[in-house]
């Protein structure tokens, strides 16, 4: 164990409370996440250079995308913890469902619930799928970035007890010094996703149909899967027989996924 340790830094949850009204550190990092992806899908929408012989949505669809994003990824997330992390107790307490401010949300179920978002976005402007789901590969990214951060803020989802350096003590858990997990799925979740992904579609990555929605589904769950093991998971919800976890298990369909998506993009025919 480390002679010294890191404090945690006590930040407030709650940024701003007036009277009934609450704002969460929270939910400025979806909000964050959400606007900032949106910006940048606009501009990525508008580079024609950049998807070569490919339509790009035009801004129509990328305004509708926020609104479509969003509830995907609210629905989606809660209704993933409670298939994928706590069904019995849901069943027993249905009205918690609904219950989206007592916390618990699913990373993999809010993929689900945006792709669904996506597709009905896509027949309704009758866009190609794919070109949404490139762009929200690019994109995403920045969502994970600040939703991690916001779970260090919160002090929540942390990391197993360890001896480096950097060991914190997060109040919520114990006394025992833990890695800062969170901060390293920010890291590689986040930043690390946004940089690959975005230098590809720099290189013309864009003019091949599902190549960036590809390398984020196998990037994620790499990522994904390596910080499980810093992670603490909770040994009645998430973990599993073998040492593995719920994220890695969830995380393995999606590598598969995406490297059927990579296979497939090159397998397409690039008219000149």
């Amino acid at each position: 164990m480390p002679i010294y340790v890191i404090p945690f830094p006590q930040i407030d949850p709650v940024l701003i409370e007036f009277g009934p009204v609450v704002i969460r550190w929270y939910a400025i990092a979806y909000i964050a996440g959400l606007v900032l992806g949106w910006k940048l899908a606009f501009a990525v929408a508008s580079r024609p250079i950049l998807w070569g012989k490919r339509t790009p949505p035009n801004h129509a669809t990328i305004d509708d995308l926020l609104v479509y994003t969003a509830l995907g990824i609210v629905i989606g997330g809660r209704l993933g913890h409670v298939l994928f992390y706590e069904l019995t107790y849901y069943i027993a307490h249905p009205a918690e469902i609904l219950a989206v401010w007592h916390g618990g949300m699913a990373f993999h179920g809010g993929l689900i619930g945006t792709c669904i978002g996506l597709i009905l976005l896509a027949r309704n402007h009758k866009t190609s799928i794919f070109a949404l789901t490139d762009i929200a590969a690019i994109v995403s990214p920045i969502g994970l970035f600040f939703g991690r951060l916001a779970n260090f803020i919160n002090g929540e989802l942390w990391g197993r007890p360890s001896d480096v350096a950097w060991a914190m003590v997060f109040p919520r858990a114990d006394y025992q010094p833990r890695h800062p997990s969170q901060l390293y799925e920010a890291a590689l979740e986040g930043l690390f996703i946004f940089i690959i992904i975005g230098l590809i579609a720099r290189s013309g990555g864009l003019k091949r149909p599902g190549l960036l929605s590809g390398l984020f589904g196998i990037l994620y769950a790499a990522a994904r899967t390596i910080c499980e093991f810093f992670r603490d998971p909770d040994p009645s919800s998430e973990l599993l027989a073998g040492g593995l976890t719920m994220g890695m298990a969830l995380s393995a369909p999606l590598a598969l996924i995406g490297f059927w998506l990579v296979w497939r993009s090159f397998k397409t025919v690039i008219k000149p």
